[in-house]
Parts: C-alpha cells; sequence; structure tokens
C-alpha cells in the first residue's frame, strides 16, 4: 500500500474516494456543497493506494489556529475527511494513514491536532482525547414565564440586567464581512475556539452561517455602532426557530442576543444549537426548568505532538510542579516530564524523578484545554495518581479561565 500527498488534479478522486467511504454521493453530503472540498489544501491531503493504484483510503488536514488558556493564540492541524473503503477495513489502512499524517504534521514542526470524531471510539487508539463539549438548549415558548416584565425580557430574569447597544436583522448574505470581523475577535479570547480562514468565508464552505444558506442574522452594535455578536438563525417546521451559533464578545451581549431570540414572535420553541458546559444562559430564564438540555457531547478532540512544546505554550493560572508519566502507545513513546509552573509561564524538561500521574497521551489530550478535569479521568480510571494530593493539583494547574469551546464545523 502507498499513502501520499495529493496532486492538483487529485480533487475529484479524493472527493469520489471519502463519499464512497461514507456510502453517499456529492449531491446529498450536505449544505456547503462543493465549496467545503475546495477549502482542502491539497498537499496537506493524502490518499491510500493498493499497489494497483486504486484509492482506498483518505484523510485531510486544515491549516487552523486554536486558542489556548491565556488567549494564546497556536498552529493546529485539523483533520478531516478520513474515510476507508468498506472493503478494505480492518487492513491496517487506517492506523497506516494516521501514523503517516502524525509524523508528516511533525515533520512541519505542527505540535498539536484536533478533530471531530464521527465515531467516538475510533480516534482515542491514534492519541485523541475529548477536551471541548457541546449541548444543545431547547426553550419552549409556552414554558416562559409571562409574570417576568416584557421590558426586562419574557425569558430573561431580571438579574441579567439593563440591555446597551441595539440589534438589527439582516440576511446572510448581507453581512459577512461582519460575520467573519466578530468572530475573529470572539475565537482570539475564547480557549478552545478554531480560527475560520478567510477562504472558508469567501468560499461559503461549512455549516451556517459560514455557507451561503439562507439564514436571518441578528446583529448585535455597541453603543457606538460597532458589530459585537451575532446569531445566525433560521425558522423551520412547527415555528422552531433554531439558532445556527451565537457569538458574542462578553456576557452582555450574548444575554441581548439571547433575549432577542427567546421574544421572536410566531415561535413555539427556540433551539440553540451550541451551548457550552456551564453557561449562564439557563439561569438567566425566569424557570430554569424552561431550558430542556439535550445533545451534550463531545466536540473537538485533541492530540498533542510535542508535550513540551504543548505545555509550554498555554496560558497557566496558578504556580506548581508535577511529573508526567506519558505513555503514546500509537507511536511507540514512552517518557516522563517535570512540569513546573511559575508567573504563568511552564517549563517542561525530562525528569527520572517518581511520577505524580502516569497518563496516556490522550487523557493528556483531553486535559490540555482544560474542559476535562485530570481527578474525572482518575475516577474513571484512565489516569493513575501516585499520592492522594496529585489529582487536586492537577486540577488546579490545569483549569482554564473559562469552560473551552468550540462552535467551529470541519
Amino acid at each position: 500500500m502507498e499513502i501520499r500527498s495529493t496532486a492538483g488534479g487529485d480533487l475529484d478522486v479524493f472527493v469520489d474516494t471519502v463519499h464512497a467511504a461514507f456510502g453517499r454521493f456529492p449531491e446529498t453530503w450536505g449544505e456547503g456543497g462543493r465549496s467545503w472540498w475546495l477549502a482542502l489544501e491539497a498537499e496537506r491531503c493524502l490518499l491510500a493506494l493498493t499497489a494497483a493504484g486504486r484509492p482506498v483510503g483518505t484523510a485531510a488536514a486544515h491549516a487552523f489556529e486554536l486558542t489556548l488558556p491565556g488567549e494564546i493564540i497556536v498552529p493546529a492541524a485539523g483533520v478531516t475527511a478520513v474515510g476507508v473503503l468498506p472493503s478494505h477495513r480492518r487492513q491496517g489502512v487506517l492506523s497506516a494513514m494516521m501514523r503517516h499524517q502524525l509524523a508528516e504534521l511533525r515533520d512541519r514542526g505542527e505540535f498539536l491536532s484536533v478533530l471531530l470524531a464521527t465515531e467516538a471510539p475510533i480516534y482515542g487508539r491514534f492519541g485523541y482525547g475529548t477536551a471541548t463539549y457541546t449541548s444543545r438548549l431547547t426553550v419552549p415558548r409556552h414554558k416562559v414565564a409571562p409574570a417576568v416584565p416584557r421590558a426586562r425580557g419574557a425569558a430573561a430574569a431580571a438579574a441579567a440586567g439593563p440591555e446597551t447597544g441595539a440589534i438589527e436583522v439582516l440576511r446572510r448574505a448581507e453581512c459577512g464581512d461582519i460575520l467573519e470581523e466578530v468572530y475573529d475577535r470572539y475565537r482570539r479570547a475564547q480557549p478552545g475556539a478554531l480560527s475560520r480562514p478567510h477562504r472558508w468565508w469567501a468560499l461559503g464552505a461549512g455549516q451556517p452561517p459560514v455557507s451561503s444558506a439562507p439564514r436571518y442574522v441578528a446583529v448585535h452594535r455597541d453603543a457606538d455602532g460597532v458589530p459585537d455578536g451575532y446569531a445566525s438563525y433560521s425558522i423551520g417546521e412547527s415555528a422552531t426557530l433554531t439558532v445556527d451559533e451565537t457569538i458574542a464578545t462578553d456576557d452582555a451581549v450574548f444575554t441581548a442576543l439571547a433575549r432577542f431570540v427567546l421574544e421572536h414572535d410566531l415561535v413555539s420553541q427556540v433551539v440553540f444549537k451550541h451551548v457550552p458546559p456551564g453557561h449562564p444562559l439557563r439561569w438567566q430564564l425566569a424557570d430554569f426548568r424552561a431550558g430542556e438540555v439535550s445533545g451534550d457531547t463531545d466536540w473537538l478532540w485533541v492530540r498533542l505532538l510535542d508535550v513540551p512544546r504543548a505545555l509550554t505554550a498555554r496560558g497557566w493560572f496558578m504556580d506548581g510542579e508535577l511529573v508526567l508519566d506519558v505513555d503514546d502507545p500509537f507511536l511507540g513513546e514512552h517518557r516522563r516530564y517535570l512540569l513546573t509552573v511559575r508567573d504563568h509561564k511552564a517549563d517542561c524538561v525530562p525528569t527520572d524523578r517518581e511520577p505524580d500521574l502516569s497518563l496516556d497521551i490522550r487523557d493528556l489530550g483531553a486535559v490540555y484545554l482544560g474542559g476535562t478535569t485530570p481527578s474525572t479521568l482518575v475516577r474513571a480510571g484512565h489516569i493513575r495518581a501516585h499520592h492522594p494530593g496529585a489529582a487536586a493539583l492537577a486540577d488546579a494547574l490545569f483549569r482554564a479561565e473559562r469552560s473551552p469551546h468550540c462552535l467551529h464545523w470541519f
């Protein structure tokens, strides 16, 4: 079997192969259409071919930026379009492609990669850990307490505070530049957020509101008229208003946008597709039970390719030391590191000291952004704590300034 990067003329072969792997046809692949495939970078796409030259597997990687705790921006490879034809599964094709891709990313000098997992059991064995989570929040209009004065928001509690700025409703086609600019400001301050390269917006490559699919957009402007938030939405069957995403530069703007969609007339319920863990929105409802959480799931998976570089890249919020015994079975590596944090910066060096924690590389990826606590993985049997205080110390060290969250689909 040969694994090689695609050439300029291989796009159709690549697209046909990944569709066949998923048993689909290009015309049924969903919103975004061919534009999404045009956003791929040929030199970062891989084809697995049989000895006879038949393509049987695919894998690609986008060049993104990822925001780490401490508002630190780093390069990240966004792995996508991974598939193997049904006729060639369980024959080592996927493992060979993943190993080839990780080696290629290291050769490029990249120290972490991320992905969205179609099937959760697959990618842990390649060293990826679940690092961010998201959920769906549904608010039926008939459950909104009518006793709350409308001037303060029919669905919002008085504690939400006074509104500032104004909201303007535009069509998606009218505000592409606004969406791009506001999202970029948001993602630079949000741990776990990925960049959306300009070509994605220009091509309409992705899910709404990146795609050009018809949407209304509630654009929030501050007191000076500068856009600082938006909510992309549509109203479908059963008068359900679905919010693709709510992007806001602060909580007050998010509250104003949430209030706007919750007060929309001729709507039976409002569905927020992406709400991060611990978000205050449910607490801002007059009736806490009105917010029905569903679809609580993993989103961004993280894989560290260079542990010292990764750990010294992110920001830290307390001082301390941890000795981490890290096993990377997929790449056949096993190393022990001393992590020392002083004044928000970390040093990470090899050590022979006795470990505080022993963990798999996928578990280090899971805790890296602060969205999964080490103590949770200790209790789950994934991480071994070698003394009673190790898990609590790791929890305190790895925490982020707020819950990491990723909205971008790729």
